[in-house]
């Protein structure tokens, strides 16, 4: 019979930040690197000195442009989580079974993931692909983040708060070399694709997605051993169906009496609304807005994007060690003032050294940020919160509601204006209001 792990056993914590491992190959090689690569040569068409004649695809019997159909369809898959996440969520807490919540949403983005190694590359000869690609990233980025709810909510379950900060550091820290690790294989694998017997770099570039989907499965089983089911309650009834959003609604109204929670929150939902959409868009931005010559763009890219996650790394152990020393709202503060500078810059670049630049300077404050936005939330939470999941539901629909916000807000910008580089000075707005809200959160040794 499995031992159970008590709360802030070594394993069991290291057993959690795993699935960080597991998981983080999906937010590199789909959202980040591999697929908005794939999406370009999918949608973009350019004359034979690298410029772009035409960006425009055909959808629903209307063109979009090629940028702000995929924001609107990654803004309303996050729209769905963040209906459903409520929902699912409550039912978890009150049956006990959130791990099983957990798995379902993994087995769903890592199948969806495996789909996409199926998607078309000729929207010319069979525009149907479309329709099938386009549902297997929907459906992925929704099994992603509908089982991040059911992960970060196991935080407070299985560490003490002096523990939290340094294993959500941790995870994401595993998150960020196993996705890079995965990304090598994959690149080796793109631009070598003659040493495999391909005839171009397409087709090892379909097998990436395949991988991705196999390598979250497996490694998750660890995760899976280890963590408890849950805090069973009750059986599930048809009363039980919408405890969620009753749930939702009572956590709604605890704010109101936690001062510190309520402003935290309001701060995070608006900088986590830029953070994640630069997060989403910084590939397409790289695409489409820079003057690459004769180096290609692809190794380009897949070499920032691995740049931005090895830095990440030192980027969340360094905030972990500012905070203890500083307080979490003080380094989120910091944080929040040098996207603002990153955002400056951003604007200007042209040349694929300036994108490195950036990309590394991005790096060192995304792995921060996340890591400690997420610590401080959970440090946040009422001494006897016992439903916690509930409780970083609501921490997450803020965060979803934000990306939708924030991809719609590039994908409309990037339409009328056909160019993304003027939806990074609005992202500037978000990262001030951000920052002025954080400057008024009661501090209170954090």
């Amino acid at each position: 019979m499995k031992k159970i792990l008590p709360k802030g056993h070594k394993k069991l914590l290291n057993a959690w930040a795993f699935y960080d491992w597991a998981n983080s190959v999906y937010n590199l090689t789909i959202s980040s690197a591999v697929f908005p690569i794939f999406w370009g040569a999918l949608t973009i068409t350019k004359d034979d000195d690298g410029t772009i004649i035409n960006d425009t695809v055909r959808f629903l019997g209307y063109n979009f442009n090629n940028d702000s159909l995929i924001s609107y369809v990654t803004a309303l898959a996050f729209l769905v989580v963040s209906i459903i996440s409520p929902l699912l969520s409550g039912i978890a807490d009150y049956v006990g079974n959130k791990k099983n919540f957990l798995k379902f949403f993994c087995y769903l983005g890592a199948l969806s993931c495996i789909g996409l190694y199926f998607f078309d590359l000729d929207l010319n000869e069979d525009p149907d692909y479309l329709w099938f690609g386009l549902l297997c990233y929907f459906l992925a980025l929704i099994g992603f983040w509908s089982s991040l709810v059911f992960y970060n909510s196991y935080l407070p379950d299985i560490a003490f708060p002096e523990q939290q900060d340094a294993i959500s550091a941790k995870g994401y820290s595993l998150g960020y070399i196993g996705s890079v690790i995965l990304l090598v294989l994959n690149l080796i694998m793109i631009m070598k694709y003659d040493w495999f017997g391909f005839e171009n770099e397409w087709m090892p570039m379909k097998i990436s997605f395949a991988m991705v989907g196999i390598w979250w499965i497996g490694f998750s089983q660890y995760t899976y051993y280890h963590l408890p089911k849950g805090n069973k309650k009750d059986v599930l009834t048809k009363a039980v169906v919408f405890n969620g959003f009753k749930e939702l609604k009572m956590i709604w109204k605890s704010l109101k009496q936690d001062k510190r929670l309520r402003r935290y929150l309001g701060a995070f939902f608006v900088y986590s609304m830029a953070v994640q959409t630069i997060m989403l868009i910084a590939t397409y931005f790289g695409i489409e807005e820079l003057d690459w010559g004769e180096q290609n763009p692809t190794t380009g890219l897949i070499i920032s994007i691995l740049l931005i996650q090895l830095v990440a790394v030192l980027g969340a152990i360094l905030t972990s060690r500012a905070s203890s020393k500083f307080g979490n709202i003080n380094t989120l503060i910091v944080i929040n003032f040098i996207w603002i500078l990153i955002c400056v810059y951003a604007y200007t670049i042209t040349t694929p050294n300036q994108f490195y630049i950036t990309a590394a300077i991005v790096g060192l404050v995304m792995g921060g940020i996340q890591a400690l936005s997420r610590s401080t939330y959970s440090k946040f939470l009422p001494k006897d919160a016992v439903d916690t999941a509930s409780y970083f539901s609501f921490y997450d629909v803020s965060e979803k509601i934000g990306i939708v916000i924030g991809m719609f807000s590039y994908g409309i910008i990037a339409q009328v204006t056909g160019s993304v580089r003027y939806s990074i000075l609005f992202l500037i707005l978000f990262f001030v209001v951000g920052l002025i809200l954080l400057f008024r959160v009661p501090r209170k040794n954090t």
